[in-house]
């Protein structure tokens, strides 16, 4: 986590609260739930999403230089120099861009879990309503079901569109290139799905303990 722009730290201990009333601690509680939900489904957290997943296309696609080569008809010890300059050049941008993508896994579930925390801090309304942000989870929903469907359909039309005098390497690629696709969008899918049913959940909750007090 940057130190330069942390996230908001987990509420403390119900043992040492200090909040002089609760209109205080839902103020807190407000601030926190909606600084948490913009770094997990915010258009920074969408670009960055984006981003490491172009990395990962630009560095497979570098190495699949080097794959598509492969039993060709004609060996050319130059092209094969420059092919494989450009396969070391993939794995320089590949490994990042995974570690990249770890990283962010990481940090989106320490920020679940934080939000979880502060929700289950207090209840209220027009905060916990604001946390569906059915805009931005439809745009992630949208955005992953896209990906996978591209990836899964990439993984049956490759190996039945190349032909053997193609190569192995021409469907190694594209295989590989299905599966950062259908990788990427499932973690998209389970990112939005996952907040989303958080949120339901905590609203729904909100209801029934309203319709009980009645």
């Amino acid at each position: 986590m940057s130190p330069r722009n942390p996230l908001p730290p987990p509420p403390p201990p119900a043992e040492i609260q200090s909040w002089p009333d609760r209109d205080a601690r839902l103020a807190d509680r407000a601030r926190a739930l909606d600084e948490l939900a913009r770094r997990l489904l915010g258009a920074g957290r969408l670009a960055l999403f984006l981003l490491w997943f172009l990395l990962l296309q630009l560095g497979w696609s570098l190495i699949g230089v080097l794959l598509t080569s492969l039993g060709g008809p004609v060996f050319d010890p130059i092209m094969m120099m420059m092919d494989l300059f450009a396969a070391a050049l993939g794995i320089g941008v590949l490994v990042p861009a995974v570690w990249l993508t770890i990283r962010s896994l990481r940090r989106d579930r320490i920020i679940r879990e934080r939000l979880v925390q502060w929700a289950a801090l207090d209840r209220h309304g027009p905060t916990d309503a604001r946390l569906r942000a059915p805009g931005l989870s439809v745009n992630w929903l949208l955005m992953s079901f896209a990906m996978c469907g591209l990836g899964l359909w990439m993984g049956f039309a490759v190996p039945a569109g190349v032909s053997r005098d193609d190569g192995y390497g021409l469907v190694a690629y594209g295989m590989g290139v299905a599966l950062i696709l259908w990788v990427t969008g499932l973690t998209g899918l389970v990112k939005a799905i996952g907040h989303y049913r958080l949120a339901v959940r905590l609203t729904g909750r909100r209801r029934s303990e309203a319709s009980t007090a009645a």
